[in-house]
């Protein structure tokens, strides 16, 4: 799971692998699988670092090499 904040600076933790895509218009939005739509007040390039260093942590990148 990734730590992330509402507009409001809510906390909250989304789980990476449901993301189906993120946009920014102009505040970063995150469409879910489910077709679920959460705005974050992190930057489109933060949530990425965030997801990236999540998969690193778990070892999701050892199958994707």
């Amino acid at each position: 799971m990734i730590e992330l904040k509402r507009l409001s600076g809510d906390v909250f933790w989304l789980n990476p692998h449901q993301i189906e895509y993120i946009e920014k218009i102009p505040d970063t939005s995150i469409a879910m699988l489910s077709g679920k739509h959460v705005i974050v007040s992190e930057s489109v390039t933060v949530v990425i670092e965030k997801i990236v260093a999540y998969r690193r942590l778990i070892g999701a990148f050892k199958n994707e090499e």
